[in-house]
C-alpha cells in the first residue's frame, strides 16, 4: 500500500522527541544561569536550578505528549476491561520512584522538623542543624530546612498534580497500545527526573552537613550509613529517568509484548 500519510504527519511523529529533548536542554541552560547567580548562600542556587531542571523535563514531556498524533479512524472497538494507570507506567520503577518520592517528603520534613537559624540569620528560616560539640553548641550545614526545602516542595507540588493528570489521560484517552506505553514511561521518567535529583540534592546536603566537623556523633554516622544507599539508588534512577525521557522504547520492557491490546 503507497505511504499517503502527509508530510505535516510524518513531521508531527517527531515533534514529542523535540519537546523532550528541547524540556532537557533548556532545564540544562537555566540551571547552569541559576548556578552561576550571585547570592550569598551557595548552597540555594544549587536548589533552585536543579528544581528548575526537573520542572523543565516534566514539561518538556507534557509538552511533547500534547503534540503526539492521535489515530483518526472513524470506527474503534475495544474490550470492556477498563484501563488502568498502572497498566501504562513501568512495572518495576514506578513503585521505586513511588518510594524515592516518600522518602524525599520524610527527608524534608525531617529536615524542616529538626532544622535551625543560622548564627548571621537569627529568626529567618531554617537552613542549619545545632548539635553540641564538645560541650558548645555548633551549627552543621548545609541542612534541608524550610529555607532549601520551600522550593523543592513547591516544586513536587506542581509536578506531581500534572503528572498524575497526564497519566489518567493517556490511560483513558485514544491510542495504540505502544503508543500509550512510550507517552506514559516518558511522562513517569519525567516525573523521575524530577524526585530523584532533589533526593541527590538533599542527601549531598546531609552529608556535607554531618561530616563538616567531627560532632555530628553517632546518631549522625548512623545518618550517613542509611542516606549513602539512597543517594547511590539515586543515580541509578536518574540514569534511567533520563534515558526513557530522551528514548523511551530504549527502555526494556518485559510486560509489553505479551500479545494484550486492547483497542485492536
Amino acid at each position: 500500500m503507497l505511504d499517503t500519510v502527509p508530510l505535516q504527519s510524518r513531521f508531527l511523529d517527531h515533534a514529542d522527541y523535540y519537546a523532550r529533548w528541547s524540556g532537557l536542554a533548556i532545564g540544562i541552560v537555566v540551571a547552569q544561569q541559576l548556578v552561576t547567580m550571585k547570592s550569598d548562600d551557595i548552597t540555594m542556587p544549587l536548589v533552585f536550578a536543579i528544581t528548575t531542571f526537573g520542572l523543565c523535563a516534566v514539561g518538556g514531556v507534557l509538552l511533547g505528549d500534547a503534540l503526539t498524533l492521535r489515530p483518526q479512524e472513524a470506527v474503534r472497538t475495544a474490550s470492556l476491561a477498563p484501563r488502568l494507570v498502572r497498566d501504562q507506567v513501568p512495572p518495576r520503577m514506578a513503585p521505586l520512584l513511588l518510594l524515592q518520592a516518600a522518602s524525599l517528603v520524610t527527608l524534608l520534613v525531617i529536615g524542616a522538623v529538626t532544622a535551625s537559624s543560622a548564627p548571621d540569620r537569627i529568626g529567618g528560616a531554617g537552613r542549619v542543624i545545632t548539635v553540641i560539640c564538645e560541650g558548645m553548641r555548633a551549627s552543621l550545614g548545609p541542612w534541608p530546612g524550610l529555607y532549601y526545602s520551600g522550593p523543592m516542595f513547591a516544586a513536587l507540588a506542581v509536578g506531581t498534580p500534572v503528572c498524575v493528570w497526564a497519566l489518567r489521560r493517556i490511560a483513558h484517552g485514544p491510542g495504540d497500545d505502544q503508543q500509550r506505553r512510550d507517552r506514559a514511561w516518558a511522562i513517569t521518567g519525567a516525573w523521575g527526573l524530577l524526585v530523584s535529583s532533589q533526593v541527590l540534592l538533599v542527601v549531598l546536603m546531609i552529608f556535607v552537613a554531618l561530616t563538616e566537623k567531627a560532632c555530628a556523633g553517632p546518631l549522625g554516622a548512623a545518618t550517613i550509613v542509611v542516606i549513602c544507599p539512597m543517594g547511590l539508588l539515586s543515580l541509578f534512577t536518574f540514569g534511567w529517568s533520563l534515558v526513557t525521557v530522551v528514548a523511551p522504547r530504549a527502555v526494556d520492557d518485559e510486560a509489553v509484548g505479551d500479545g494484550t491490546f486492547d483497542d485492536e
